[in-house]
């Protein structure tokens, strides 16, 4: 039986301890559902590519090149709350309810305020985002601006002064992606889910991420790898990825939070949808 630990002694919720290879089974189950909703997620996944096109154009077209990685890793930053519709397919599924991505666009709805709310909380995480990021290239580059494309990658990559500006905005970064991943981990789903408000949401994932640090580690970093290699092949690869990623994220939820007198609380994972509850 797994252990559980209560956020509070105010909250419903409890956070399960789990193993490290669990990241490995929500991935799997995810794939699961992929393959049960394929058009579903997919389209999704094809409508964030496109996205991406469009975004990548128009910064072409402005020449606002200095705004190309600050955005890259800002999609990480607002992911998340752009996955509430593969949140609610992978849920749909798990109780056997009809699956389709226009019902997955009203899924919001039931909790709308509170997930709103969330949304703007990290929007105005990526917003710190970019202005950290635009002060940070001014301070570098202001005196002799990177040429314009396609040389502006070498000389923002391969040039002397290139290194102390990828490690400092690494850094920045980093710590901003940290904080949004303890925030978030869980608590869109668990609104989703729940008739719960968002300081309950924010404080169950930032526990469920300090009860089992390492493997959220491992889910953060995996998160990293599998959607920045949807970006890394000009976006076709996050028409599976970011799916792939979106319904992970839902199992990780049910993995990791219980609930008082639910029929999950205290079971244990077994790598498919849950019984009961």
């Amino acid at each position: 039986m797994a252990e559980t630990v209560p956020v509070s002694a105010l909250q419903v919720p409890k956070i399960r301890r789990i193993s490290g290879d669990n990241p490995w089974q929500w991935l799997s189950a995810g794939w699961r559902d992929m393959q049960r909703a394929p058009y579903a997620s997919l389209l999704y996944g094809a409508v964030f590519a496109l996205a991406g096109y469009l975004l990548t154009a128009l910064i072409w077209v402005v020449e606002a090149f200095s705004l190309v990685l600050p955005l890259a890793a800002g999609f990480m930053l607002i992911g998340p709350i752009l996955c509430v519709g593969l949140y609610d397919i992978s849920r749909r599924l798990e109780k056997g309810e009809p699956v389709s991505f226009l019902r997955s666009l009203e899924a919001w709805r039931p909790n709308m305020s509170q997930i709103a709310l969330m949304g703007l909380i990290l929007t105005l995480f990526l917003l710190a985002w970019m202005r950290f990021a635009t002060l940070l290239f001014a301070l570098f580059f202001a005196d002799s601006p990177p040429r314009p494309e396609p040389l502006f990658l070498l000389d923002v990559f391969l040039s002397a002064r290139s290194l102390p500006f990828l490690a400092l905005g690494t850094a920045l970064g980093g710590i901003l992606a940290a904080l949004v991943f303890s925030i978030s981990a869980v608590s869109i789903p668990l609104l989703l889910d729940r008739d719960a408000n968002v300081v309950s949401a924010i404080a169950a994932s930032v526990e469920s991420v300090r009860q089992n640090f390492w493997p959220m580690m491992l889910w953060a970093w995996l998160i990293v790898i599998f959607v920045g290699a949807g970006m890394a092949t000009l976006y076709l690869g996050l028409i599976v990825t970011l799916p792939l990623i979106g319904h992970a994220s839902w199992h990780a939820y049910r993995d990791l939070v219980a609930w008082d007198g639910a029929a999950l609380d205290g079971a244990a994972w077994d790598g498919a949808a849950w019984d009961g509850d």
